[in-house]
């Protein structure tokens, strides 16, 4: 059985043919390439297994590998991007606004409900703090696709870049909009302003949902 290996998100797929569509990131088939078995990175073993086997195991020293050509070094800009892929900045960063927005957005809707001042302006604090987090969030998400993705622009990728505006739109709309009128939630277009609060938090949503699929390829 032939082994196919998407060259945008290296989802792995066995089969006599590619897939016409990688059922994760959703290039075509022209987008896999055929790969060896033996290619296939295999799944580290538990140290207390290793430990177990002890002296009933037998191993073979292996032939010393020939010395590796050295990458030249990197510098400036490009080895901060590379230690931001290396240590998955974008995954990592991601989580403060995807942890902070619902909780924010149930601080703006219980100081509607409430008429509460105090509610309204802890949910602000919140909002601002994913402010200040989306460039870092924006920047190595654009980073990651562009490196580790090749700036695939799939139906999948183009969901996930229109959720991530609207969630940076609607951050951005809701807390300029409370500095201008903190009275908004008392006012008649509340209801508009929970509104796009709560649009914001449901494309945040789609947003980690997609992040989710891409890594761990469901």
């Amino acid at each position: 059985m032939k082994v196919w290996q998407c060259s945008v998100c290296k989802y792995i797929h066995r089969g006599e043919e590619p897939p016409e569509k990688c059922p994760v990131c959703g290039v075509d088939k022209s987008k896999f390439i055929e790969i060896d078995e033996s290619m296939i990175p295999a799944r580290p073993v538990r140290k207390d297994v290793v430990k177990e086997a002890g002296p009933a195991s037998t191993s073979v020293k292996a032939a010393p590998e020939p010395p590796k050509k050295q990458p030249p070094l990197e510098t400036g800009f490009e080895k901060i991007k590379s230690l931001a892929l290396k240590h998955h900045a974008h995954p990592v960063s991601v989580h403060t606004p995807n942890g902070i927005l619902p909780v924010a957005v149930v601080l703006w809707i219980l100081a509607w409900i409430f008429d509460s001042e105090l509610l309204a302006k802890a949910a602000m604090i919140n909002m601002i703090f994913v402010v200040l987090a989306f460039p870092v969030v924006i920047l190595t998400g654009i980073l990651e696709w562009q490196k580790k993705y090749r700036g695939a622009l799939t139906p999948l990728f183009k969901i996930k870049i229109l959720a991530a505006a609207l969630t940076t739109v609607s951050c951005v709309i809701s807390l300029i909009w409370y500095l201008a009128d903190p009275e908004i939630l008392s006012g008649s277009k509340a209801f508009v302003f929970i509104l796009v609060n709560i649009v914001m938090v449901a494309a945040a949503g789609v947003a980690g949902f997609i992040g989710g699929k891409l890594v761990f390829k469901d």
